[in-house]
């Protein structure tokens, strides 16, 4: 059956989501799925993009401070879980739009802006200024100003959901690639134990080189770095990953953090709350759902950490 798969391999790059995707997916039967896919990524970031004049997450900011505003129920399940895990500040925060577009790193007119406009803007990331209403799906953000930018998590939660649908339907091995965020499905043909081969990113190198590899059963592997934007002002490296506890960039020794992960939304989380807070706890991989991580440091030496 593995060898069988591997001549039925079929490969659909797509541009969505701000970034080059590539569906892979085994078995001749399934092909037709790839396209239906695409058109699933294309419906998800209709709604949740922030990079648009309109969309459902852009309703709720345009009425900031205003009234709340209906969503869809997977917007409102998504921005639900990404208010939740903001409330616990180690690092992750849905709501540091403001902030990103006050220092500007990695677009045109990046600089380091004073401490007083930086304590101006933490006022508008405040998560506990979201009021969500389960029953009528709406989301209202208490002050004018403030944004969701559901960004850092949206494609892990649009790779589940991808993952289901093929599930669902049937596909024996695939491969999920989200610009970098990988969610792997069933058994990989290409060793008899079905365990899948995963690179880990260089952050020194261009995407795609990688400094180690992990073989593992199908997980998601997604890596969060501060390799690919940054400022520098009078000699100064600014990197793009802000602190929402600061308002300045991480001050960190690590260059990337790499996590295996059941579910690729909590791997967004995972990488997050490692990068953030350093080398988790031991019994972090224990917990359910969380396999094992990779943290690479800038002196460019690797810790792996907890693997099962």
């Amino acid at each position: 059956m593995a060898s069988e798969l591997m001549t039925q391999k079929h490969i659909m790059i797509h541009r969505a989501l701000g970034t080059r995707i590539t569906l892979t997916i085994y078995g001749d039967r399934y092909f037709p799925l790839l396209s239906k896919t695409t058109r699933m990524i294309d419906e998800f970031e209709d709604r949740l993009t922030v990079n648009r004049p309109e969309s459902e997450v852009m309703s709720v900011n345009k009425a900031a401070g205003q009234i709340p505003k209906i969503v869809s129920q997977s917007t409102y399940d998504l921005i639900k879980l990404a208010v939740k895990y903001s409330r616990e500040n180690f690092g992750f925060n849905a709501l540091i739009g403001p902030l990103v577009k006050l220092w500007k790193i990695g677009f045109d007119g990046a600089h380091v802006p004073s401490d007083a406009e930086i304590k101006e803007r933490m006022k508008l990331i405040d998560p506990y200024k979201v009021l969500l209403n389960d029953e009528s799906r709406t989301v209202f953000l208490e002050e004018a100003g403030m944004e969701l930018d559901l960004g850092g998590i949206a494609k892990g939660y649009i790779a589940d959901r991808i993952r289901d649908f093929w599930i669902e339907a049937g596909v024996p091995a695939g491969i999920i690639d989200l610009g970098g965020n990988l969610l792997f499905v069933g058994d990989s043909p290409r060793r008899e134990d079905g365990q899948w081969i995963i690179g880990v990113q260089d952050p020194q190198l261009k995407r795609g080189e990688n400094l180690e590899t992990v073989i593992h059963p199908a997980c998601s592997a997604v890596t969060s770095g501060i390799y690919e934007r940054f400022l520098i002002k009078d000699g100064k490296r600014y990197h793009h990953l802000l602190d929402p506890r600061t308002g300045y960039p991480l001050d960190t020794d690590l260059s990337s953090v790499t996590v295996f992960t059941e579910q690729s939304v909590m791997g967004e989380i995972e990488a997050k709350r490692i990068f953030f807070n350093g080398a988790p706890i031991d019994d972090w991989a224990k917990q359910e759902g969380n396999y094992g991580a990779v943290l690479v440091h800038n002196d460019e030496t690797i810790e792996k950490v907890n693997f099962k």
